[in-house]
């Protein structure tokens, strides 16, 4: 059973940055796509950013020139760094592994317990 933490979230203000890490357990996440997710209050989970194993990037239009996904396989994590916040992105920030066919990301492994992001204006 994979398991999923994701840690570095917080309270920020318009304009600054927050990395965010989701550490992974078990030896899925060097074969698998990984992806980060968000979920607003009343909204649906949408997706953010996806990296495949073999390091091609997906990253939604809404943070694109903002957000840079990144993982190390040595260390099992994937990282989120969010620069230039907008209190648009406040939202709980989920980690998932899966397939991505460069086109859509197939998440397969279940989801931590997130980590909230709050931006304010």
């Amino acid at each position: 059973q994979v398991q999923l933490v994701e840690s570095g979230g917080g309270l920020v203000q318009a304009g600054e940055s927050l990395t965010l890490s989701c550490r992974v357990s078990g030896s899925a996440f060097t074969m698998n796509a990984a992806a980060w997710y968000r979920q607003a209050p009343g909204k649906q989970r949408e997706l953010v950013a996806v990296m495949s194993s073999g390091g091609r990037v997906h990253v939604d239009d809404s943070v694109k020139g903002r957000f840079i996904i990144s993982r190390d396989n040595a260390k099992n994590t994937l990282y989120l760094q969010m620069i230039s916040l907008k209190p648009e992105d406040t939202a709980v920030y989920y980690c998932s592994l899966g397939s991505f066919d460069a086109i859509t990301f197939y998440p397969n492994s279940g989801w931590g317990q997130g980590t909230q992001v709050t931006v304010s204006s």
